[in-house]
């Protein structure tokens, strides 16, 4: 990854250096927008050069400040003094997603985000894995396969998910989420969008393929670490209700905030080696994924680990297609479009 700021990016009007003083004597100091032609390309080269230049400044086309460094955006997501945005008032976790929630008051978080295995709806996991294993057959099958648009799509649990039949006459009765459940269970698609992530990831590296053939208990591990380094979800919106002192300066009250979640899983100071997939990493704990106890965070991570599972189970040669690289696309939410492989 090079530091140097893509070229369809404007320069800020300000230095980064006085952040604390033009904030708190009202000026913005106004920085590259997040939504320059240059940003959605390749976020992480535009995350960089936030990170180290301009932690806090001000972006007038998006309407918001922007926030990027790992502390600041942990504390954008659990201090009190931040809440919800555009509805003041709204859950601290919401109204937008924050990885895999969608910030229920049932998923308030605590001191930090984190992941945490929480409880799955009775009977789910079984139904899950029957769609996993029927799916990953039907791709067996084939000489190319394309996991996106005939696995990732459908192994999410949700209302009306799950193939109709597959070809030797099994069914898939994947069922909708209980009705208590709320959002975070009944959205898929930032599941779908997670497990694509993961599936990449993965295929990148034989050799770790390999080792989850043998140890499948690795997978929790890879599906963690595939969270931070690919988070589904890139930006969560916040208002602050007072005025906040963070690394980059200090944040008026009222002020609307994009928290760069993308950014902050790639953040040096907290991250060995922020840019490679390492689920043996030692500092997994601080991923932000969503707060301790959303059934939505364990219900992505069972997904993961089945669907996985099934996947080996059925292609233990699974690779890529010959000539083909995945591409992630999207700058709020983000992950390949399509994952074109050889079954074996």
């Amino acid at each position: 990854m090079q530091a140097d700021a893509p070229r369809d990016i404007p320069a800020p009007t300000t230095s980064p250096e006085p952040l604390t003083r033009a904030t708190r004597s009202g000026r913005r100091p106004t920085g590259p927008s997040l939504l320059a032609r240059g940003a959605a390309h390749d976020p992480y080269r535009f995350y960089r050069m936030l990170r180290e230049r301009y932690p806090l400044s001000y972006d007038a086309p998006l309407g918001a400040w922007l926030i990027s460094r790992y502390d600041d955006v942990t504390a954008a997501l659990t201090d009190p003094r931040f809440t919800g945005f555009p509805h003041d008032g709204a859950p601290r976790g919401g109204p937008a997603p924050l990885g895999l929630c969608h910030g229920n008051a049932r998923c308030l978080p605590t001191d930090r985000y984190t992941v945490v295995t929480g409880t799955v709806p009775a009977g789910l996991a079984e139904r899950v894995e029957r769609t996993a294993y029927v799916l990953a057959r039907r791709i067996a099958r084939r000489p190319r396969a394309d996991l996106v648009e005939e696995f990732c799509r459908w192994l999410p649990a949700g209302p009306g998910r799950g193939p109709d039949r597959a070809a030797d006459g099994e069914t898939a009765a994947v069922t909708a989420a209980p009705a208590g459940d709320g959002p975070c269970l009944r959205d898929t698609a930032l599941r779908e969008t997670a497990l694509a992530s993961l599936l990449a990831n993965l295929l990148d590296d034989p050799d770790l393929l390999a080792a989850l053939r043998i140890e499948p208990a690795l997978a929790g591990r890879a599906w963690t670490e595939s969270l931070r380094r690919d988070p589904p979800v890139q930006v969560v919106l916040r208002r602050t209700v007072a005025e906040v002192t963070l690394s980059g300066g200090t944040l008026p009250a009222k002020a609307p905030v994009a928290c760069l979640v993308g950014a902050a899983a790639r953040d040096p100071q907290r991250f060995a080696a922020p840019d490679v997939y390492d689920p043996f990493r030692p500092d997994q704990d601080r991923t932000l994924t969503g707060p301790p106890g959303c059934p939505a965070v364990a219900l992505g991570r069972l997904e993961a680990e089945l669907g996985l599972r099934a996947l080996l189970d059925a292609m233990p040669r699974l690779r890529w297609a010959e000539g083909f690289r995945p591409a992630a696309t999207g700058l709020l939410t983000r992950g390949p479009r399509s994952l074109l492989v050889r079954p074996g």
